[in-house]
């Protein structure tokens, strides 16, 4: 292999025989590497995106929901001080908090809003959830027994016309049953606070209260309907919650993140997925230039093929020469793409701002978009991967003119020499 390598790698750097056809032949080198190189570049800016708007999806929703719950059939959790006290003995639980969650309606002069319930404990809730990074005025503190107070979302506060300090009218679909009719529960409750979780299903239609008020609005006694949990390894939710359910009775099961939210991150998935194949074939047709580069290099070292034939050189050492040159030219490109690739991704949070200021421009309005900033996330099996897939391509390129040059007849070749 040491011949092949050396010749191969010679011919990398050497000047073309032919100066006519040679500028060209050494653009056409050029132009793989580069495209190559850019290739590489924009698959792994584009993969960190993805996996930043990944995350940053997972952290949001998760501020919100919990990694999982401990839930009845019947919406009615009667003793969820024992499963919340089963569910606290395994080391993979950090913390369990009840809630209770019910439909409502708020009422504000001509505007009415549904909305999601939420009774919580907010010495609890914080323990396995990030509400309070997500407070926009007032604390979840702010929620005290008996004095029915309500934080809303952003969106619904908006839609409301109210902020903190207005009062609201909730109004519950549990009635009181009457010989007219049934009558829908009302009550009037006062905004204490406003969060923004940047979710717009959480910003438009959630409210949080405190969970005595809950149980006392829909007549629930001390029932709950169900335990929020966080968990050591978020990853790990959907074997917690089949190992955890088995040790509960029957009438209580225990739902995770990925059951409850799976269409969000197989979306964002599947988009990641489709990207990286749309972006291959970038990389597949700057490999494949190398096809024209080396079938060019070919007629351009006819002779010192036939030349290094007649010295003893076999078909497949002039084919290992060939591929060698063209794997080279790949690796160049490789090595540029993935260097300029994660730089750029690991600066993207840099980068970006300075494009928008300098040319006065926005990629992501705040106005329509929640997550106004480019977010990236690089992950080194991603860039293995595209590496690997790129190399692949570069060397399935080099086949063709390679074996047309171990074909080449030395006779034939220095006939005219």
């Amino acid at each position: 292999m040491k011949f092949p390598l050396l010749v191969g790698l010679r011919y990398v750097r050497a000047k073309r025989r032919n100066a006519s056809g040679g500028g060209f032949i050494s653009f056409i080198s050029f132009a793989s590497m580069a495209g190559i190189a850019l290739g590489v570049m924009a698959l792994i800016v584009v993969l960190s995106v993805m996996n930043g708007f990944q995350e940053e999806l997972r952290n949001r929703i998760l501020g919100v929901a919990a990694h999982a719950q401990i839930l009845s059939f019947d919406g009615s959790l009667q003793n969820w001080r024992a499963y919340s006290a089963k569910a606290l003995e395994r080391k993979d639980v950090l913390a369990a908090a009840p809630f209770v969650q019910q439909q409502a309606m708020f009422s504000m002069d001509q505007a009415v809003r549904g909305s999601v319930i939420r009774g919580i404990d907010p010495a609890l809730e914080d323990t396995v959830a990030d509400f309070a990074r997500f407070m926009r005025s007032g604390e979840l503190g702010d929620l005290k027994p008996g004095e029915f107070g309500v934080i809303l979302g952003r969106e619904l506060s908006l839609a409301l016309g109210v902020r903190q300090g207005d009062k609201v009218t909730l109004i519950a679909p549990q009635g009181l049953v009457t010989p007219a009719a049934v009558l829908p529960r009302v009550k009037q409750f006062r905004v204490v606070g406003v969060f923004e979780a940047g979710m717009y299903e959480y910003d438009s239609g959630l409210a949080l209260i405190h969970m005595k008020d809950a149980q006392t609005l829909y007549q629930m006694g001390d029932a709950v309907s169900g335990v929020r949990l966080r968990l050591a390894d978020l990853f790990k939710a959907r074997q917690v919650a089949s190992e955890l359910g088995g040790q509960l009775p029957q009438d209580a099961f225990v739902s995770d993140w990925t059951q409850s939210h799976a269409n969000f991150f197989r979306a964002v998935q599947m988009e990641k997925t489709v990207m990286f194949i749309i972006l291959s074939l970038i990389v597949a047709v700057a490999a494949f230039n190398i096809v024209s580069a080396l079938v060019m290099a070919v007629q351009d070292k006819k002779a010192d093929i036939a030349i290094l034939r007649t010295l003893g050189a076999s078909p497949a050492e002039v084919m290992t020469i060939f591929v060698i040159q063209g794997a080279t030219m790949g690796l160049i490109g490789l090595g540029v793409g993935t260097l300029g690739g994660v730089l750029l991704a690991k600066n993207i949070s840099t980068i970006v701002p300075w494009i928008e200021r300098t040319f006065h421009m926005q990629f992501l309005a705040k106005d329509v978009y929640y997550i106004s900033d480019l977010p990236s996330q690089l992950l080194w099996g991603d860039v293995v991967g595209v590496l690997g897939v790129a190399f692949v391509l570069t060397v399935v390129a080099t086949l063709y003119p390679s074996w047309r040059a171990s074909r080449i007849n030395p006779a034939e070749a220095l006939r005219y020499e």
